[in-house]
């Protein structure tokens, strides 16, 4: 079992930034690949970005990628997203997935994912 808590999310003006944050327990962090999705009002989730279990490789879907960076400290059992150059349709609930599966291009939250923190882009 993985539990995960994200925080850092809230109200932010176009072009602004915010740190979300993912806290982990329960089974081994450090052995984990871990990913950001995001689920907009009335939109299915979409992979954000992952990161593999030694913050080696790291993978961004195109629509954040140069704005966003995934990271982790597993000393401190939590991954990072620092979300920069905001803009309104990166508005959702940012969600946080431990061992995700990949499947060619495609990310997939599997069973361990946290409850979400909301993230609202507007002026």
């Amino acid at each position: 079992q993985v539990q995960l808590v994200e925080s850092g999310g809230g109200l932010v003006q176009p072009g602004g930034s915010l740190r979300l944050s993912c806290k982990a327990s329960g089974r081994t962090f450090s052995a984990l690949a871990m990913a950001w999705f995001r689920q907009a009002p009335g939109k299915e989730s979409e992979f954000v970005a992952g990161i593999n279990w030694n913050g080696g490789s790291r993978y961004y879907a195109d629509s954040v990628k140069g704005r966003f960076t995934i990271s982790r400290e597993n000393a401190k059992n939590t991954v990072f997203l620092q979300m920069n150059s905001l803009k309104p349709e990166d508005t959702a609930v940012y969600i946080c997935a431990a061992d995700p599966s990949k499947y060619g291009s495609k990310w997939y939250m599997n069973d361990y994912r946290g409850q979400g923190t909301q993230v609202t882009v507007s002026s």
